[in-house]
């Protein structure tokens, strides 16, 4: 029982991780990254779509991003959409294609980002601390039925994932402050 209680702990521990990585891509940094078009939701014809269902990303350089609609009455309908969104950048559309350059990040907003990596980061641990407090709740209440001393070898198991996802976190962390630090 305690190894099926480990296991759920895991998944969810994942599932946390998984998370806060995507949250990462969807931080823009100097580079082109197709990523943080994950969000922006695209109001085609009175339906609030995603974008990557209406049109295919390339990143033809590592300074520019190209949306190639599908359809190209929707042009303007993703125009608006990403100038509605929170990236703080101007498509530009000749009709058929939109071209989203990628300004180089100031030094000043490189520091907002990082603060708000290290924000997300913070959500991640605190979510992956949450998953550990319920599962080893979980194993307090499953003293009667297995030894006291399972309940603790279980939750010293369950204290190491929780030890190595927060670890990969920080790793996480790390690569996305060294990517938003390059110039």
């Amino acid at each position: 029982m305690i190894d099926e209680l480990l296991a759920e702990a895991t998944a969810k521990m994942d599932q946390a991780v998984h998370h806060v990585q995507a949250e990462f891509g969807t931080v823009r940094t100097g580079r082109a990254n197709p990523g943080i078009l994950h969000r922006v939701m695209v109001d085609y014809y009175g339906t609030p779509t995603p974008l990557q269902q209406l049109a295919t990303i390339a990143v033809p350089e590592p300074q520019l991003l190209v949306i190639s609609p599908y359809d190209r009455s929707s042009v303007h309908a993703i125009e608006k959409a990403i100038q509605a969104s929170d990236l703080g950048l101007n498509p530009a559309s000749d009709g058929t294609v939109l071209r989203l350059v990628f300004p180089p990040l100031n030094e000043e907003r490189r520091r907002e980002l990082i603060k708000l990596v290290r924000h997300m980061a913070e959500d991640g641990r605190v979510a992956v601390r949450n998953v550990r407090r319920h599962a080893k709740a979980d194993m307090e209440a499953l003293e009667g039925e297995v030894s006291t001393d399972e309940v603790r070898r279980g939750e010293a198991r369950l204290q190491e994932l929780t030890d190595h996802h927060i670890a990969k976190i920080d790793q996480h962390v790390q690569h996305k402050e060294a990517e938003l630090l390059e110039v």
